[in-house]
């Protein structure tokens, strides 16, 4: 997991976060690097909206990053919700950026279910 926290702090690209509500209708939404906690989980920083909401009913979501170099690189990981917080002093810590308007936020902790390059299929 510390070689993946390393690779994300270092490396600049662009995220999708994927979920599916309880009936498999998909929705996509640009997300932000992962956090990386302690107790080996990963947690998003989310508002409520399709993407929160999706994950109520439906705990799996996969997280796409395409680095931003020429070419295919990056990783895909396959997420399973574990459990979620809002509007606590651990989110505040790991804001990386300010709201422009206050909105309750949502800290969301999923387990890495399997990691794999953006293309090809090594695991």
């Amino acid at each position: 997991m510390m070689d993946l926290e390393r690779y994300f702090e270092n490396t600049k690209g662009t995220g999708v976060l994927a979920t599916a509500d309880k009936d498999g209708k998909v929705n996509t939404a640009i997300y932000s690097r992962p956090h990386f906690l302690e107790d080996g989980s990963i947690a998003f920083i989310m508002l409520d909206r399709l993407t929160h909401h999706n994950l109520q009913s439906n705990p799996y979501a996969s997280y796409l990053f395409k680095e931003n170099e020429e070419g295919y690189k990056g990783k895909r990981l396959y997420l399973k919700k574990i459990r979620e917080e809002h509007d606590t002093e651990l989110l505040k810590s790991l804001r990386r950026r300010k709201y422009s308007k206050e909105e309750t936020k949502f800290l969301v902790f999923f387990n890495l279910e399997n990691e794999l390059p953006l293309i090809g299929d090594k695991k």
